[in-house]
């Protein structure tokens, strides 16, 4: 593709040099850079990419996109250099350029798809993974991307992002639109839409799930972290749709100024999309949605926003209510998220990734509402809720107590352990946790930092009819410490028990 052809895709404040040019490739990250390739200097969190602008021209680069003018050689900035060197783009935000930079590179790949977007704190892969399981199971070919796997069609790909680079995500497009696919079901993270790597992309649709404390530690504060999300709303075109929560506070605040058609889906209160459980058990739950019964093996109050947000979702995209239905009824939790694994013991273990405040509350207050449901007469009969639960090094530190002490008021036992201290000690962040209970709560508390053996504890500990909660890591098969990425998974440490 000719330089010329490629920048069409943004509008430079300057360029200094010969658009007339072959490009060979499209990086961000200097070590790929190769002859005749562009090199996208962004400015990171920890590393300015400006700074290895010098190393890629000496590699040959055949472009540079750069958003500081300082970083421009003297001899370009007068014009006076004879030596043919490349040139120079210079935008106003290199991670928007990336983006869009990248989209054309790819030939827009997302606008051969029918992709659909999903934002929010809680609720993202289940959403998301769900809509690609029940549009393929109504015939059509379909593409994944989320925090667990990226699917096209058939085939995984790793996931090492909620939301991929920009580069690697229209990458990942492309060859889903060259696999034939329909529709792309993708996570969005505030994160990436916050550093631009949407930017280019052609939604059809934006689906709004919650919004709980999350990622302070980036945003610096719940406004900016609301109004983030909320850009991926602002940016949809009138022929697209938006499926919203109404049972947020801030769920019609994402639609506000949206030019897409809004829908709404709600457990309380009039909306276009509602459902009521009628009843409930760890095998599943029977719901009214829109006025018709139907069965799935999902649990939780969480679950059923979820399943409307899904049911919604379909119904935009134009499936039959019926087929949508009927595929719902067979639908499995995706993993990590409320999985449940059964005993000869008689006990029940949960393994989710609710790693939010909010998230940990759910899920409790779902166990809760069935151990509840089914308390024995005999006091010392009654099935006990354990939870093991730690909260992941590096991250917003607000959220610790406030995780500790709703796992605590939930549960009949308490084992606070570590998940990824990462570069954290782990006492530091277990003394983090302790601090949003009391004394006397302490007193009935255990604090066991190796993960493995707080599973092992728990799982020595429950009763028949009790219930373990392993929460934090979900389909994590990994602990990140001091750096090192060690295999851990939650799963097989509560099998070794069984």
């Amino acid at each position: 593709m000719l330089l010329s052809e490629l920048l069409k895709a943004i509008k430079p404040i300057e360029v200094i040099g010969s658009m007339d040019k072959e490009v060979n490739g499209l990086h961000f990250d200097s070590r790929k850079i190769n002859k005749g390739d562009v090199f996208v200097a962004q400015v990171g969190t920890a590393v300015d990419g400006h700074t290895f602008i010098d190393g890629c021209v000496a590699k040959g680069a055949a472009a540079v996109v750069l958003s500081d003018r300082k970083f421009l050689p003297e001899e370009v900035v007068s014009q006076k250099s004879k030596v043919e060197s490349p040139c120079y783009i210079l935008v106003e935000n290199t991670d928007k350029a990336l983006g869009l930079l990248a989209s054309r590179w790819f030939g827009e790949p997302s606008k051969k798809l029918t992709l659909v977007g999903v934002t929010g704190t809680n609720g993202k892969t289940t959403i998301a993974t769900l809509l690609y399981k029940l549009v393929r199971a109504l015939g059509h070919k379909a593409g994944l991307l989320s925090t667990v796997v990226n699917y096209i069609e058939d085939e995984a790909v790793p996931a090492t992002h909620t939301t991929p680079d920009a580069i690697e995500l229209n990458g990942l497009l492309r060859r889903m639109a060259d696999a034939g696919c329909e529709y792309a079901f993708m996570e969005v993270s505030s994160h990436a839409i916050a550093q631009e790597r949407i930017a280019g992309l052609d939604f059809d649709g934006a689906l709004f799930t919650n919004l709980t404390r999350d990622h302070i530690d980036y945003h610096k504060t719940f406004d900016n972290y609301r109004d983030t999300k909320k850009r991926l709303f602002d940016g949809l075109k009138k022929s697209a749709f938006a499926v919203t929560n109404k049972d947020d506070k801030n769920g019609l605040v994402m639609t506000q100024n949206c030019k897409a058609a809004v829908h709404t889906y709600s457990t309380r209160s009039l909306a276009d999309y509602k459902a009521q459980i009628l009843e409930e058990g760890f095998e599943g739950m029977m719901l009214n949605i829109n006025g018709k019964e139907v069965f799935v093996p999902l649990v939780g109050r969480f679950n059923v926003s979820n399943l409307l947000c899904i049911y919604g979702a379909a119904l935009c995209l134009g499936f039959d209510e019926l087929d949508v239905l009927r595929v719902l009824s067979t639908l499995k939790p995706v993993n990590g998220r409320f999985e449940t694994i059964r005993s000869a013991k008689g006990w029940t273990a949960i393994v989710d990734y609710a790693h939010t405040p909010d998230a940990v509350d759910n899920v409790i207050q779902t166990i809760r509402e069935i151990l509840d449901s089914r308390k024995s007469k005999v006091e010392s009969q009654k099935p006990k809720l354990i939870t093991v639960i730690g909260c992941g090094g590096n991250r917003d530190k607000g959220k610790r107590p406030m995780m500790a002490k709703i796992a605590k008021a939930g549960s009949e036992q308490l084992i606070l352990t570590s998940d990824n201290p990462r570069d954290e000690e782990p006492t530091d962040i277990l003394n983090d946790m302790k601090a949003g209970l009391t004394e006397e709560e302490l007193k009935s508390t255990l604090v066991i930092e190796d993960r493995a053996a707080a599973i092992q504890t728990a799982c020595t500990l429950a009763q028949a009819g009790d219930v373990i909660l392993v929460a934090g890591k979900g389909h994590e098969d990994y602990q990140i410490i001091k750096g090192v990425k060690h295999h851990f998974d939650d799963h097989e440490q509560v099998r070794r028990y069984l």
